[in-house]
C-alpha cells in the first residue's frame, strides 16, 4: 500500500507541474495577444478559448496534490471542538464523501467525453478545436484524484484497524498547526 501511495504521491507532484506549466503559458499566451492587440490592433484569436482549456486541466490535475497536501479547503469550525476519535470519524466520513463528489464526476465527465469522441465534436469558435483534445486530459486528472481518495481510503481503514491513529491522521487528518509551519518554512 505503501508503494502505491509514493507512487501516486510523486505522480501528482508531476502532474501538478504540468497544470502550473500550462497556467503559465496560458498567462504568456494572454498577455502576448493583448500586447499585439494594443501595439498592432492585431488578435492571434482563441488565446481566451486556449486559456479556459489550459485552466480545466491544470484544475484537475492538481486535485490530488492538494489531497496529498491536505490543503483542500475544509470548513472546521466545530472540527477543533471534537475529541481525537470523532476527529479521525469526521476526517474518513469527508474523504468519502469527496470520493463519492469525484467519482459522480468522473462517470458525468466519462460519458461526456464518450459522447465528444463518438460525434468527433469540435468547438463552436474559429479555431473549431476538437473538444476531445482537452477533455481526455481534464478527464484523466478526475480520474487519478478518484484513485488517490481510494487509496487513501484503504490505507487509513488499514491504519485505523492497525489502531495507528497517528497515520490516520497524517493521511487524511487537518494539518497541525506545526506542520503548516514547517510547510512554510520549507
Amino acid at each position: 500500500m505503501n508503494v502505491l501511495l509514493n507512487y501516486a504521491r510523486k505522480t501528482s507532484k508531476i502532474f501538478v507541474w504540468i497544470g502550473g506549466t500550462l497556467i503559465i503559458l496560458s498567462a504568456l499566451l494572454v498577455t502576448f495577444e493583448v500586447f499585439l492587440r494594443k501595439v498592432f490592433n492585431v488578435s492571434i484569436g482563441g488565446a481566451d478559448e486556449l486559456s479556459g482549456y489550459a485552466f480545466g486541466i491544470a484544475t484537475s490535475l492538481g486535485f490530488a496534490y492538494a489531497l496529498f497536501e491536505r490543503a483542500h479547503i475544509r470548513v472546521d469550525a466545530l472540527y477543533n471542538l471534537f475529541p481525537p476519535s470523532l476527529k479521525i470519524v469526521a476526517n474518513l466520513f469527508g474523504i468519502i464523501l469527496l470520493a463519492g463528489f469525484a467519482g459522480v464526476v468522473c462517470v458525468m465527465a466519462w460519458g461526456m467525453v464518450a459522447d465528444t469522441i463518438t460525434h468527433n465534436s469540435h468547438s463552436i469558435t474559429p479555431l473549431r478545436t476538437p473538444l476531445a483534445i482537452p477533455q481526455v486530459p481534464w478527464l484523466l486528472g478526475w480520474l487519478f484524484f478518484l484513485a488517490c481518495c481510494l487509496l487513501l481510503i484503504i490505507a487509513s481503514i488499514k491504519a485505523l484497524i492497525s489502531r495507528d491513529f497517528e497515520t490516520v491522521n497524517t493521511l487524511i487528518g487537518t494539518k497541525t498547526i506545526d506542520e503548516q509551519i514547517e510547510d512554510e518554512s520549507v
